[in-house]
C-alpha cells in the first residue's frame, strides 16, 4: 500500500519504520523540520514527500501532530485526498479532532477514522522511533458511525503491518473520558508530585514506587497543555474525584482517625484487585 504519514516524530516516525519494513508499502511523508526529513531518507524509511503530488495516491494517511495541527493540515489538503483514502489521527483527544474532520472528509468525499496508539517512549522525537513499538499494543479507532463495520474493518486491514495486539473501537466521548483517567490524570498528578522540595533529597531514599509514580512527569509542556485543555471537562471531573479523595484521607490523618484511614486504605486496595487484580 502506499502510506502517507504528517508528522515525524516518535508515533509518525515509528509508524514510517514500521510500514517501510516491508517492500510492498510505499512511505511518503511532511515534517515541518527539514533535518528531521532528510534523517527519515537517510534513514531509507521514506520514499519521497508528502506533498499534493503525493497525497492523492495514498491509500492511508496518518496525521501525526498536535491536535490543531492534525485539522489544520487536514483542511489544507483534503482537495488532494482521494476518495478512496482513509484518513486517521493519532491525536490524544478525539472530541475536538473528530467533531472538526468528520465534516471535512464527508464535504470532499473521503473517509476520516478517529485513531489513537496506546503506546509511547518516554522521549520524544524520530530519533527515539521503534519500528517495533506497537507491536501488540492496542489501536483505539473511533469512527463516525460506530455500526459502520466496513470502514472499521477496512482501517484494521490498512493498520495490520503494525502488528496491534488489540482495536478498540468506541466513540469520541468514551475515548476521552477513558483517556483522561488513563493518561492524563496519571500525568497531572506525577507532574505535581514532583514539585515537593522533599523531592530534591530524594537520592538514597526512593525505590520502585517513587519511580513509578514520577515517572511522567518529565512531559512535554507544550503537547500536553493542548491535550488538557482540549479535554478538560472529562479531566476536571477526574481531578475533582481525585482531590476529594485525597481530602478524606487528610481528615482522617489530622483526626487521628484510624479507623476511618484504615477503611480508606483497604477501599483502595479492594478497587486496584477488582480492576487489575493482585500484582505483585
Amino acid at each position: 500500500m502506499t502510506v502517507g504519514i504528517v508528522g515525524l516524530g516518535l508515533i509518525g516516525g515509528s509508524f514510517a519504520k514500521a510500514y517501510s519494513e516491508n517492500d510492498e508499502h510505499r512511505v511518503y511523508a511532511y515534517d515541518i523540520n527539514e533535518q528531521v526529513m532528510q534523517d527519515a531518507y537517510n534513514m531509507k524509511i521514506v520514499e519521497g514527500e508528502l506533498n499534493e503530488t503525493t497525497i492523492p495516491n495514498c491509500d492511508l494517511i496518518l496525521l501525526a501532530l498536535y491536535p490543531q495541527a492534525s485539522v489544520d493540515f487536514l483542511k489544507n489538503s483534503a482537495k488532494f485526498i482521494d476518495s478512496g483514502t482513509v484518513v486517521i489521527d493519532c491525536c490524544g483527544v478525539k472530541e475536538f479532532v473528530c467533531k472538526e474532520c468528520f465534516p471535512i472528509a464527508k464535504e470532499h468525499g473521503f473517509t476520516f477514522v478517529g485513531g489513537h496508539p496506546m503506546a509511547g517512549r518516554h522521549f520524544s522525537g524520530l530519533e527515539y522511533s521503534m519500528k517495533t513499538m506497537y507491536n501488540g499494543a492496542s489501536m483505539v479507532l473511533v469512527p463516525e458511525d460506530l455500526s459502520d463495520t466496513a470502514t472499521i474493518e477496512r482501517a484494521k486491514k490498512l493498520l495490520s503491518p503494525i502488528k496491534f495486539g488489540k482495536f478498540t473501537v468506541c466513540d469520541a466521548r468514551r475515548h476521552d473520558a477513558m483517556i483522561a483517567f488513563t493518561s492524563q490524570m496519571a500525568h497531572v498528578v506525577s507532574n505535581a508530585y514532583v514539585k515537593s522540595p522533599t523531592a530534591k533529597n530524594h537520592d538514597g531514599f526512593s525505590a520502585g514506587s517513587y519511580k513509578d509514580l514520577t515517572r511522567v512527569a518529565w512531559l512535554n509542556e507544550n503537547m500536553w497543555t493542548e491535550l488538557f485543555l482540549e479535554n478538560k471537562k472529562c479531566l476536571l471531573e477526574e481531578l475533582n474525584y481525585f482531590i476529594n479523595s485525597l481530602t478524606q484521607y487528610k481528615l482522617a490523618m489530622e483526626n487521628n482517625d484510624a479507623d476511618t484511614l484504615k477503611m480508606l486504605l483497604a477501599e483502595g486496595k479492594k478497587c486496584k484487585e477488582e480492576v487489575d487484580g493482585i500484582s505483585e
